[in-house]
């Protein structure tokens, strides 16, 4: 069983990956900003730990990282200001990745956007702009790294049921946080999914089996 650091970890889909991953034995602490979050990520089955990324350094996120298996990352600035997004999105996780490198700890998993593509066509006078941009920079970097990274990049969320598949053929532009989860849960336990980006929208296609294409 795995011992995982999850950032961001009172997001919606990071409660659920807790859920599913503890569930399944594994270990998971949630770095959260608020204190007050505590119960509900032990609710879930996680263990928390409080800590602003938007003020970590380098060397902070080296030693928060240091002696876990596996890194999942699932913060974001959630909107607001374009400096904030610059912040979590790109600047954070860049941090992120380093610090996994420097810590040793050579799985990670980033929660992204299926947008995340060089053209991905946001026009640079759009709020949505920071966002776009910094995923696909956080992205990059990740992939460039030495890591053993996989992307798990889903289309829009929605709080529908879950449906245990997925595809990426074009006939739908959401998915329900829940099957997210599941992709995030899933990638953790295969090292063969290392290497590898994962777009999707809902589907019919089971999970484990999209995981093979």
């Amino acid at each position: 069983m795995s011992n995982v650091i999850l950032f961001g970890g009172h997001g919606k889909v990071a409660l659920l990956a807790t859920r599913i991953l503890t569930d399944r034995g594994h270990t998971v602490t949630s770095v959260i900003r608020n204190a007050d979050q505590s119960d509900e990520i032990r609710a879930h089955g996680g263990e928390p730990h409080v800590a602003d990324i938007q003020q970590q350094s380098l060397v902070d996120f080296a030693e928060l990282i240091r002696g876990h298996d596996a890194v999942v990352w699932s913060a974001g600035a959630g909107g607001g200001s374009a400096d904030r997004t610059w912040a979590i999105d790109r600047d954070a996780a860049v941090l992120s990745i380093q610090g996994a490198a420097r810590a040793g700890v050579d799985r990670y998993v980033m929660v992204s956007w299926s947008g995340s593509v060089l053209d991905h066509g946001v026009p640079q006078d759009e709020d949505f702009f920071a966002y776009a941009q910094s995923k696909m920079i956080a992205d990059a970097v990740l992939r460039d790294s030495e890591l053993a990274w996989t992307v798990v990049a889903p289309s829009t969320l929605t709080d529908d049921e879950p449906t245990g598949a997925v595809d990426w053929d074009g006939s739908s532009t959401q998915v329900p946080r829940g099957d997210v989860a599941h992709v995030v849960a899933d990638v953790v336990e295969r090292p063969d999914t290392a290497g590898r980006t994962f777009r999707f929208n809902e589907g019919s296609t089971p999970i484990a089996d999209f995981l093979v294409r």
